[in-house]
């Protein structure tokens, strides 16, 4: 089973096939493709062989090709547009072709889901969504291949999207699947989603949500407070928070130091909620016990230099713990970075902590609008083992606890099974010695506007963001405190 990395790193490469860069097609020269259809291209062969992640691999190969403007635009929505709507996509390719996609050499099927997406979803012309894939298939897989990828676009651009949409709907097996076939998630995502949703009493809410997940996300800055104020739109939420007026953020970033960072509006709330949701005693010692990729941790560092409190920080993955360290370059403030297991990390260190952010390892099923491939390589069971470990961190958070010390239990995921379930059953395990504190309240206080929170129907104290309702990654918080 395979259990995604937070940092969004890529994997190691299974095979040459899915590396960046085109090969030679076995029945001839290799011919001429659009610069943006080629980048698009060797990112989902990357994306969809060896695991890499578009997200990371994207940029680079934009470089590489020297596209910008126009050209990378186009690139990326081709990209992320192709991965957002895999599986929809393979059911039309299905359909066209009269066999089951995954049947299809790789490399062709590839090819046929990005001149698919072209056909289906982007305005460009027909004649080149076609040709251009099938250029992309023949030069992967010969001639024969490009007559075949030849044949089953043709046959998808005779029709309207509209028509393809209703074909592959009739071929579900229940409304969820249709659900799923049109809203471009898999069945499970969809029911885990719905249940969620369902427990705050806004079922009726899953259409906006599905609908939110396939929207590229505005891109959000954080200014680090105390070190840089925001420069730009100011964000709803986030009283760091802002958007650019237009451009690239990373030349702002750069020449900021890093004081000015990317950083999601929602992920800027979870922390300044652990940071804000009491005034800091001078002296404070905190912890960030799954730091990586450091976003959190940087600002997490802000707000204890400005108030005189300690930060310390711990990452298992070696290489991530390195991003949480140049994260904090920013901050002139010594923190040390562990690289432990946080398990072990805080069972050895009882009672020493005032604040703890817990911001554990998840399925990431509230980031799917930025990560549109982590819903296909996504499978219910890994919730259970992501759950074991999710159970472990904040029980022995709790423990690292000061009494009177709060913890702040966050994922980028709203599955029950990652949320509200983890938060019930250590509370269960710890009894009295544990409060729940009302994470609503806390973040309202913080936020600069009115924040739409829903009491769960559990009664509960936690708070759940969602891409629909507040325009941020679905994160979910719940602060505890340690009685004794």
């Amino acid at each position: 089973m395979m259990v995604e990395h937070r940092d969004g790193g890529a994997r190691p490469r299974r095979s040459a096939p899915g590396s960046a860069r085109p090969r030679r097609a076995p029945g001839g020269p290799r011919t001429l493709v659009q610069p943006a259809r080629r980048a698009a291209y060797a990112v989902l062969r990357a994306v969809n062989e060896s695991d890499a992640y578009a997200n990371l691999l994207l940029p680079r190969e934009l470089e590489r090709a020297g596209l910008s403007g126009g050209d990378a635009a186009l690139a990326t929505e081709l990209t992320y547009g192709t991965l957002r709507r895999l599986g929809t996509y393979d059911a039309v390719i299905t359909a066209a072709a009269d066999r089951d996609a995954a049947s299809i050499d790789p490399p062709v099927l590839d090819a046929l889901r990005l001149g698919v997406h072209q056909l289906m979803a982007t305005r460009v012309a027909s004649h080149a969504a076609v040709n251009e894939s099938v250029s992309l298939a023949r030069e992967a897989s010969g001639a024969g291949a490009g007559g075949f990828a030849n044949a089953v676009l043709r046959r998808v651009a005779r029709d309207r999207p509209g028509e393809w949409m209703a074909r592959v709907a009739d071929t579900a097996r229940s409304d969820d699947e249709r659900i799923g076939l049109e809203a471009a998630h898999p069945v499970w995502i969809v029911r885990a989603l719905r249940r969620a949703l369902a427990a705050e009493g806004r079922a009726d809410e899953l259409d906006d949500l599905l609908d939110a997940d396939n929207v590229s996300p505005r891109v959000t800055m954080a200014a680090l407070p105390g070190l840089a104020e925001p420069d730009g739109l100011r964000t709803a939420y986030s009283p760091v928070g802002f958007r650019l007026r237009s451009g690239d953020p990373e030349p702002l970033v750069r020449e900021s130091g890093g004081t000015v960072r990317v950083q999601d509006e929602g992920s800027q709330l979870v922390a300044l909620a652990l940071s804000r949701h009491a005034p800091v005693e001078p002296g404070e010692r905190w912890l960030d016990l799954c730091a990586g990729p450091g976003g959190k941790t940087a600002l997490l560092a802000a707000e204890a230099l400005a108030h005189g409190a300690r930060l310390e920080a711990n990452e298992l993955v070696p290489a991530r713990a390195g991003l949480v360290r140049r994260a904090l370059e920013a901050v002139p403030l010594e923190v040390v970075v562990h690289e432990r297991d946080g398990r072990e990390l805080a069972a050895e260190n009882r009672g020493v902590y005032d604040r703890i952010l817990v911001d554990a390892p998840c399925t990431g099923l509230g980031a799917l609008r930025r990560r549109p491939e982590a819903r296909w390589r996504k499978q219910p069971s890994d919730v259970a083992e992501l759950a074991e470990i999710q159970t472990g961190l904040l029980r022995e958070a709790i423990g690292a606890l000061k009494p009177g010390g709060v913890v702040a239990y966050v994922t980028c995921s709203p599955h029950l099974a990652e949320t509200a379930a983890i938060v019930a059953q250590v509370r269960d395990e710890l009894g009295d010695a544990v409060e729940e504190l009302d994470a609503r309240a806390v973040l309202r206080r913080v936020s600069r506007g009115a924040l739409d929170l829903p009491v769960p129907e559990s009664g509960a104290g936690h708070a759940q963001l969602w891409p629909h309702r507040h325009g941020t990654d679905a994160m979910f918080l719940a602060l505890l405190r340690r009685r004794r």
